[in-house]
């Protein structure tokens, strides 16, 4: 993308001003802008005071990014900043605003408080200190930890203040450009709430080295909301470089050539040397009242070579270091006493703040003990000035200077080498410049590079500048000349905006292929209206938080209590706490604080209750020990310190009694839920105890269905005679490899290296495939399978989508399975584990599986808008498995691999199967009963088969030939490994979704985080009239930074007690069902 056209300007400056308010006499022709740029800094490049009159005028401030932003054109700008003073709401403040308007400045009003904890507080005593290698302080005062609390606090707070300001003036197409360290929030503050926003961010410090930044303690916060921005830039590669180390050791992303990726969404870094505007120097070199000053200054100064330094009284400036260099040079130079000056420009800053009246109070000395060694009645070689001087009088100074000395220990890029450089086009003088500042980078071929903690080092480069031959000064002032004039503030600004327009087009072309976002609502209206359902979740990252790397994990959940107990229960327990509370399985909540309870669902009659009522009391006569808990909204049948085995027989008893009689009316809904991971089967037994749900581990290879002990191997695994050797290869780089370990699984083993050193593991990593391939499997029948920071060797062909066929053929030898016409899953699996998407909605490579011919012309009417809608699919032969190696025939039907042409997708129709009877309620109890057993001895399940087509063939809008898609009206029974799905391919209602994954996917929808899936199954079970206990909110368990795993609210799974809990539409939990 070219470059944009280049206009003489100064920002905010409205038609027809001239550039005398930016200290220039050159009138400007202005050409009309063709974009819209809003800049966001901390402060306005403008300071507001009164005149004698009382009007409020503005003067351009001081400072490095002003004088780098003066010179940026063709934009028609707008600046949105803190004017650097407090006006209380009224018509003083209209007044101030309004001549900040007419300037093309937006005011950003904090109070003084605000401004001593945001400013003063966070920003300069803490991220300005660490920025520039300054440690933070330790104290023993707890108070200090408040302290940074609040200005951590008011710190989030400003930033919201300025996400505020900008969408005020934000219109659609315009690009924000955010400044410096102050606003480091507000990336992420714009990108929610408009996340197309094309976003830059810009830092015009340092950025410490990774060791340094993670000391900070919101350091996590603060990466995070950086790389919320499309663009990043820093001054130098060593910023952009520390930057992304910080991204890769402490949050555990990916570093790429481009910048830093996470989870497919990549934020680009780079590094965009900051310039000034050449031409307002050179302009006025030629302003009459700068040649008088030069005539001045080179009258007084005849004779005496001028050495010059302009600095910030700042601790980072090195002022000290350059006094006492210049001591040595005296002290070991003599003869040069009177004929050397050194004019020291002091500005300055933070003057209520000690360690800077310290470090005045330390200047001032040192220039006494010098001038009062060194100078004479008529000659002191140090004039020190502890003020700013007016632009003209800089401008002067800079051209009659012979050597100027920057000698900061740390500096973004100090601006100052720059301005001198513009300002010796005659005079050539030389710039002995730190080597720590980030111009050396770009004025190294011409400067004098010097380390100002090395004293000695630094006196003698000063002798050679003084000494330096006039062909060496001017060979060394063209290479300065040229970079300054060539990387100016406009080439700066123009770079950076057409690198932001090029990343905004490559993240558009990158994400085209990503799957939209799920659309809740209309998953949960079609979970609602549902015959049967089929939940397919993975566990690593969907039900539980992904891995945030070696710094940890950042979930921090808030404290929400769900119980099934009354309310007076909870409100006894829980007196004076501070903390969410759900009585009645969630039917009753009361806030943090509050004293009254509100009825969360609006409960149905309860006519029901007296019968259910007269069934618990005879069944507690019958069984010693047991009890009833009568709830305003539900009635429980409690047998937990009853005999355990006659308990359990008076349950199923009780049940009997209530399908057939109180409750035989009531609506029932079955939903299946199988957890796929990766792990060992005995993580998932301890995560998921006590729940009845389908639990496949190890990537399908082992199943244990809902109420079993015993796990079952569903895919027959072949010889582990390679296991032995891999694992030796894996230990031996256990041992290579600090904080890496080894996970043996019963199939598979895994070489996990998260918390190991991000750049150490990856070397290590790309080292034990070497091993691998040229050794232990060379060939062995297996795939090696790389993660994100794992390695794992599992049997070949071993795949979640191929595991998942067997399964659902396991699931109806146990179930009946024919009603289901919703399917749900959703997972983070590994691109080669995506077939799994594939299998459920009965995609092929090509397209669609066959599947029946579109509904009649009679059929009804589509059904909500997206419910079980695809959209187009990319797909990748290679993530179905290793070349060379076939996948189950049916599977590879399935893929596409067998021909087959893709057909038009089909509106779903809005017309449902009707409601299950009570025969069919008797026959899922004693299906679910037998479920364990069915699965070991495998029965016959060609009657469910059977009755999956004539389910099919006698719903509404069910046709047997022609095309469909994912959420058409209906589908085929598709036939797998010689046996067929026991539902119709693809089911009414199919939705895929990737989990945290921003990449192309076979999934038709995203959700971000597990967080989502949590809630997206909480509304499911909600829609559904389940209950709150059911929901199993589990936040409690989630990982800490010790590691382990967790459920993150994971919202479905029931944890079974040894009680019989009874609610409007709740037969879901009566009868044990998931």
């Amino acid at each position: 993308m070219a470059c944009l056209e280049r206009v003489p300007s100064v920002p905010g400056m409205p038609e027809g001003k001239t550039l005398e308010r930016a200290h220039s006499n050159q009138e400007v022709q202005r050409v009309p802008p063709s974009r819209r740029l809003i800049v966001v800094a901390n402060r306005l490049p403008v300071s507001a005071y009164r005149d004698p009159e009382g009007k409020w005028q503005l003067q351009v401030s001081a400072g490095g990014l002003v004088s780098a932003l003066m010179g940026v054109a063709h934009f028609q700008t707008k600046w949105i900043g803190w004017p650097g003073v407090y006006v209380e709401a009224g018509p003083e403040r209209d007044a101030l605003t309004s001549a900040l308007h007419g300037e093309g400045y937006a005011p950003v009003y904090l109070d003084q408080k605000m401004v001593d904890l945001h400013y003063n507080g966070f920003c300069n005593s803490v991220l300005w200190q660490l920025f520039h290698y300054v440690p933070l302080n330790i104290d023993s005062k707890l108070s200090e930890t408040r302290t940074l609390q609040f200005q951590w606090a008011a710190h989030q707070m400003v930033n919201r203040i300025f996400g505020d300001a900008v969408m005020q003036h934000y219109q659609e197409g315009d690009i924000i450009w955010v400044q410096d360290y102050h606003l480091m929030l507000l990336p992420a503050v714009l990108k929610e709430r408009r996340p197309n926003m094309k976003v830059g961010f810009f830092l015009h410090t340092p950025f410490p080295s990774s060791e340094i930044y993670r000391t900070l303690p919101v350091r996590e916060e603060l990466l995070r909301s950086v790389l919320r921005a499309d663009l990043i830039g820093f001054h130098t590669y060593d910023y952009a470089r520390h930057f992304v180390s910080a991204c890769t050791r402490i949050l555990g992303l990916e570093a790429t050539p481009e910048g830093v990726e996470d989870d497919g969404s990549l934020t680009h870094v780079a590094a965009f040397p900051i310039g000034i505007d050449p031409d307002r120097f050179t302009a006025a070199l030629g302003a009459p009242e700068v040649r008088a000053n030069v005539a001045q200054l080179l009258n007084r100064y005849a004779g005496r070579k001028v050495m010059l330094g302009v600095d910030r009284l700042d601790m980072i400036k090195g002022i000290p270091q350059k006094l006492l260099a210049f001591e040595k040079f005296l002290e070991e130079h003599p003869e040069w006493c009177d004929r050397v000056l050194l004019v020291q420009i002091a500005v300055p800053s933070r003057t209520d703040v000690p360690e800077y009246q310290r470090l005045r109070s330390m200047v001032h000395e040192v220039v006494g003990r010098i001038n009062g060694r060194y100078g004479t009645l008529t000659h002191v070689p140090i004039y020190h000035l502890d003020r700013q001087l007016s632009f003209h009088e800089l401008v002067a100074l800079y051209a009659i200077t012979d050597v100027a000395l920057v000698t900061s220990l740390r500096d973004g890029m100090n601006l100052v080498s720059y301005e001198y450089v513009a300002c010796q086009r005659d005079n050539a003088g030389v710039l002995v410049l730190s080597e720590f500042a980030g111009a050396a980078q770009s004025l190294g071929a011409g400067a004098l590079l010097v380390n100002p903690w090395n004293v000695s080092d630094l006196a003698a480069a000063i002798g050679y500048a003084l000494r330096m031959p006039e062909r060496e000064r001017r060979e060394r002032h063209r290479h300065n000349y040229a970079h300054v004039t060539v990387h100016t503030a406009q080439t700066w600004a123009d770079t950076f905006i057409s690198e932001l327009d090029d990343t905004a087009v490559e993240a558009e072309l990158r994400t085209r292929g990503v799957p939209p976002p799920l659309p809740v609502p209309d998953v949960a209206a079609a979970f609602g209206s549902a015959a049967g359902r089929l939940l397919v979740l993975g566990y690593n990252a969907t039900l539980t938080p992904g891995e945030e790397g070696p710094g940890g994990r950042t979930h921090r959940p808030g404290v929400v209590v769900f119980s099934g107990s009354e309310k007076e229960v909870l409100e006894e327990v829980f007196a004076g706490t501070r903390i969410w509370l759900a009585a009645e399985n969630g039917m009753l909540l009361r806030p943090p604080g509050a004293t009254e309870w509100v009825p969360v669902i609006e409960p149905p009659s309860g006519e029901w209750m007296d019968s259910v009522s007269l069934v618990f009391e005879y069944f507690c006569e019958r069984t010693p020990r047991s009890f009833v808990e009568q709830r305003e909204h539900s009635i429980v049948w409690n047998y937990r310190a009853a005999d355990v085995e006659f308990g359990r027989l008076q349950a199923r008893d009780l049940l009997q009694h209530l399908i057939s009689g109180p409750i035989s009316s009531a609506p029932v809904d079955v939903v299946r839920v199988v957890v796929f991971s990766g792990s060992e089967k005995e993580v998932l037994e301890e995560v998921f105890a006590g729940t009845r749900i389908w639990l496949a581990a190890e990537n399908g290879m082992l199943l244990r269905p809902p109420g079993a002990t015993e796990w079952v191997p569903v895919i027959e695994p072949p010889s582990g005679e390679w296991m032995d050797s891999v694992s030796l290869v894996f230990e031996y780089f256990c041992e290579r490899t600090p904080r890496s370990f080894v996970e043996q699984r019963e199939h598979s083993i895994v070489w996990n290296y998260r918390a190991a050193d991000v750049e150490f593991g990856r070397l290590q990593a790309r080292d034990l495939l070497q091993h691998l391939i040229s050794g232990p499997i060379s060939s062995a029948p297996v795939d090696v399978v790389r993660g994100g920071r794992s390695i794992e060797v599992r049997p070949v062909g071993v795949s979640k989508g191929a595991s998942l066929e067997k399964v659902l053929q396991y699931m109806a030898d146990a179930c009946d399975m024919a009603s289901v016409n919703f399917v749900l899953a959703a997972g983070h699996f590994l691109q080669r584990d995506e077939n799994l998407y594939a299998l459920v909605s009965g995609e092929t490579e090509g397209g669609l599986a066959p599947a029946p011919a579109p509904a009649p012309s009679h059929a009804p009417a589509p059904g909500p808008a997206g419910v079980g809608a695809t959209r187009p699919q990319h797909h990748d032969p290679g993530a179905l498995g290793p070349a060379g190696h076939a996948l189950s025939p049916s599977l590879a039907a399935r893929m596409g691999m067998g021909g087959g042409a893709a057909a038009a997708p089909v509106a779903p129709a809005a017309v449902l199967p009707a409601a299950p009877s009570a025969q069919d309620r008797h026959r899922y109890l004693a299906s679910s009963d037998a479920e364990a057993g069915a699965v070991r001895h495998r029965t016959t399940g060609e009657a469910r088969r059977q009755a999956a087509h004539a389910a099919h063939a006698s719903a509404p809008g069910a046709s047997t030939t022609g095309g469909g898609a994912p959420g058409a009206t209906g589908g085929s029974v598709q036939a797998f490994g010689g046996h067929e799905l026991p539902f119709a391919v693809p089911p009414r209602h199919c939705f895929t979704c990737a989990v945290g994954r921003g990449v192309v996917s076979r999934a038709a929808f995203t959700l971000s985080s597990s967080a989502e899936v949590a809630a997206l199954l909480r509304q499911l079970a909600l829609t559904n009239g389940a209950t709150m206990e059911q929901l199993m909110p589990v936040t409690s368990l989630s990982p800490t930074s010790s590691g382990g795993d967790g459920l993150a609210d994971s919202g479905w799974l029931e944890a079974s007690a040894r009680s019989w809990s009874l609610n409007p539409r709740d037969e879901e939990a009566m009868l044990g069902r998931q």
